[in-house]
Protein backbone atom coordinates (compact mmCIF):
# COMPACT_ATOMS: atom_id res chain seq x y z
CA UNK A 1 0.00 0.00 0.00
CA UNK A 2 1.29 3.52 -0.62
CA UNK A 3 3.10 5.35 2.21
CA UNK A 4 0.54 8.17 2.34
CA UNK A 5 -2.36 5.73 2.82
CA UNK A 6 -0.43 3.80 5.50
CA UNK A 7 0.34 7.03 7.40
CA UNK A 8 -3.31 8.05 7.16
CA UNK A 9 -4.38 4.65 8.52
CA UNK A 10 -1.90 4.98 11.41
CA UNK A 11 -3.18 8.46 12.29
CA UNK A 12 -6.80 7.24 12.31
CA UNK A 13 -6.04 4.37 14.70
CA UNK A 14 -3.72 6.59 16.84
CA UNK A 15 -0.68 4.32 16.28
CA UNK A 16 2.77 4.72 14.76
CA UNK A 17 3.91 3.41 11.38
CA UNK A 18 7.13 1.50 12.07
CA UNK A 19 9.39 0.11 9.35
CA UNK A 20 10.13 -3.50 10.34
CA UNK A 21 12.16 -4.77 7.37
CA UNK A 22 13.63 -1.84 5.38
CA UNK A 23 15.74 -4.08 3.10
CA UNK A 24 12.79 -6.15 1.90
CA UNK A 25 11.25 -5.37 -1.49
CA UNK A 26 8.78 -3.78 -0.91
CA UNK A 27 9.76 -2.53 2.61
CA UNK A 28 7.62 -4.01 5.39
CA UNK A 29 5.94 -1.66 7.88
CA UNK A 30 3.80 -2.29 10.94
CA UNK A 31 1.22 -0.28 12.88
CA UNK A 32 2.14 -0.23 16.59
CA UNK A 33 2.43 1.96 19.66
CA UNK A 34 6.18 2.61 19.44
CA UNK A 35 6.47 4.17 22.94
CA UNK A 36 4.90 1.08 24.50
CA UNK A 37 7.20 -1.16 22.41
CA UNK A 38 10.33 0.68 23.62
CA UNK A 39 9.11 0.58 27.23
CA UNK A 40 8.48 -3.19 27.13
CA UNK A 41 11.92 -3.82 25.60
CA UNK A 42 13.55 -1.72 28.33
CA UNK A 43 11.65 -3.72 30.99
CA UNK A 44 12.82 -7.02 29.48
CA UNK A 45 16.44 -5.80 29.40
CA UNK A 46 16.24 -4.62 33.02
CA UNK A 47 14.79 -7.97 34.12
CA UNK A 48 17.55 -9.84 32.27
CA UNK A 49 20.21 -7.74 34.02
CA UNK A 50 18.62 -8.34 37.41
CA UNK A 51 18.63 -12.12 36.93
CA UNK A 52 22.24 -12.10 35.76
CA UNK A 53 24.57 -13.92 38.14
CA UNK A 54 27.55 -11.95 39.40
CA UNK A 55 30.58 -14.22 39.50
CA UNK A 56 33.22 -13.29 42.02
CA UNK A 57 36.65 -14.90 41.96
CA UNK A 58 38.47 -15.05 45.28
CA UNK A 59 42.13 -15.97 45.42
CA UNK A 60 43.95 -18.11 47.97
CA UNK A 61 47.76 -18.21 47.90
CA UNK A 62 49.73 -21.13 49.31
CA UNK A 63 53.35 -22.28 49.47
CA UNK A 64 54.46 -25.87 48.76
CA UNK A 65 55.93 -26.36 52.26
CA UNK A 66 52.80 -25.24 54.14
CA UNK A 67 52.29 -26.48 57.70
CA UNK A 68 49.24 -28.65 58.42
CA UNK A 69 47.56 -26.05 60.65
CA UNK A 70 48.13 -23.30 58.09
CA UNK A 71 46.75 -25.63 55.40
CA UNK A 72 43.60 -26.23 57.48
CA UNK A 73 43.13 -22.48 57.92
CA UNK A 74 43.49 -21.81 54.19
CA UNK A 75 41.19 -24.75 53.40
CA UNK A 76 38.60 -23.23 55.76
CA UNK A 77 38.77 -19.93 53.86
CA UNK A 78 38.30 -21.76 50.54
CA UNK A 79 35.29 -23.63 51.99
CA UNK A 80 33.78 -20.35 53.21
CA UNK A 81 34.20 -18.78 49.75
CA UNK A 82 32.58 -21.79 48.05
CA UNK A 83 29.66 -21.79 50.50
CA UNK A 84 29.12 -18.12 49.63
CA UNK A 85 28.85 -19.11 45.96
CA UNK A 86 32.16 -17.61 44.82
CA UNK A 87 34.79 -19.20 42.60
CA UNK A 88 38.24 -19.66 44.15
CA UNK A 89 41.56 -19.35 42.36
CA UNK A 90 44.15 -21.33 44.34
CA UNK A 91 47.75 -20.27 43.64
CA UNK A 92 50.85 -22.09 44.81
CA UNK A 93 53.89 -19.82 44.77
CA UNK A 94 57.29 -21.42 44.24
CA UNK A 95 60.52 -19.73 45.34
CA UNK A 96 64.12 -20.65 44.71
CA UNK A 97 64.74 -24.40 44.76
CA UNK A 98 61.02 -25.11 45.15
CA UNK A 99 60.67 -24.39 41.42
CA UNK A 100 62.50 -27.61 40.62
CA UNK A 101 59.81 -29.63 42.53
CA UNK A 102 56.45 -28.70 40.96
CA UNK A 103 55.04 -32.11 41.91
CA UNK A 104 54.86 -30.90 45.55
CA UNK A 105 52.50 -28.12 44.50
CA UNK A 106 50.51 -30.45 42.29
CA UNK A 107 50.01 -32.92 45.15
CA UNK A 108 48.97 -30.08 47.48
CA UNK A 109 46.36 -28.87 44.98
CA UNK A 110 45.08 -32.43 44.49
CA UNK A 111 44.76 -32.82 48.27
CA UNK A 112 42.84 -29.54 48.52
CA UNK A 113 40.54 -30.61 45.66
CA UNK A 114 39.76 -33.89 47.46
CA UNK A 115 39.13 -32.09 50.78
CA UNK A 116 36.60 -29.65 49.30
CA UNK A 117 34.98 -32.13 46.90
CA UNK A 118 31.53 -31.92 48.55
CA UNK A 119 31.44 -28.08 48.25
CA UNK A 120 32.89 -27.52 44.79
CA UNK A 121 34.54 -28.97 41.72
CA UNK A 122 37.79 -28.25 39.92
CA UNK A 123 36.90 -25.96 37.04
CA UNK A 124 40.42 -25.69 35.65
CA UNK A 125 43.04 -28.33 36.45
CA UNK A 126 46.34 -27.33 38.09
CA UNK A 127 48.76 -25.82 35.60
CA UNK A 128 52.21 -24.27 35.93
CA UNK A 129 52.38 -20.55 35.11
CA UNK A 130 55.96 -19.37 35.56
CA UNK A 131 56.73 -19.43 39.30
CA UNK A 132 53.11 -20.21 40.20
CA UNK A 133 50.79 -23.17 39.85
CA UNK A 134 47.13 -22.24 39.46
CA UNK A 135 43.86 -24.16 39.91
CA UNK A 136 40.31 -22.75 39.80
CA UNK A 137 37.56 -24.28 41.95
CA UNK A 138 33.87 -23.44 41.43
CA UNK A 139 30.92 -24.19 43.74
CA UNK A 140 28.38 -26.86 42.79
CA UNK A 141 25.39 -25.41 40.93
CA UNK A 142 22.67 -26.37 43.43
CA UNK A 143 24.56 -25.12 46.50
CA UNK A 144 24.86 -21.52 45.36
CA UNK A 145 23.62 -18.83 47.74
CA UNK A 146 22.90 -15.51 46.08
CA UNK A 147 24.70 -12.46 47.42
CA UNK A 148 21.40 -10.57 47.83
CA UNK A 149 19.83 -13.23 50.04
CA UNK A 150 23.01 -13.39 52.12
CA UNK A 151 22.84 -9.65 52.80
CA UNK A 152 19.13 -9.67 53.60
CA UNK A 153 19.30 -12.31 56.35
CA UNK A 154 19.02 -10.71 59.79
CA UNK A 155 22.00 -10.96 62.10
CA UNK A 156 20.94 -12.60 65.39
CA UNK A 157 23.83 -11.05 67.32
CA UNK A 158 22.66 -7.55 66.35
CA UNK A 159 19.15 -8.03 67.77
CA UNK A 160 18.28 -5.61 70.57
CA UNK A 161 18.19 -7.00 74.12
CA UNK A 162 14.84 -6.88 75.92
Amino acid sequence: MPIGKALELAAESDLDLVEVAPMARPPVCKLMDYGKFKYENAQKAREARRNQALTVIKEMKLRPKIDSHDYDTKKGHVERFLKAGDKVKVTIMFRGREQSRPELGFRLLQRLAEDIQELGFVESAPKQDGRNMIMVVAPHRGAKITRASRESTPDTAAAPAE
